[in-house]
């Protein structure tokens, strides 16, 4: 199965939250309501530059992907 990069997630027990899920390497996922981020990924041996480089960038591209969809449900 192919999976989308992103992916949207709810839940009605944060009804205030809006969650993006990244697929890829490295698999994470992100509440756009405080930028708060659970990593399912062990980033172990990575060096600090590099995560806070790829973590702005996925960060970027997460939000992008929800207004992007916002966008097409209007």
């Amino acid at each position: 199965m192919t999976l989308p990069k992103f992916l949207l997630a709810d839940n009605s027990s944060f009804p205030e939250d809006i969650f993006v899920l990244h697929t890829e390497f490295p698999r994470f996922l992100i509440n756009l309501k405080d930028d708060e981020i659970e990593w399912f990924e062990d980033l172990t041996g990575e060096t600090e530059e590099d995560i806070a480089t790829e973590l702005a960038d996925l960060m970027d591209k997460a939000g992008a992907f929800y207004d992007k969809e916002m966008k097409d449900y209007e």
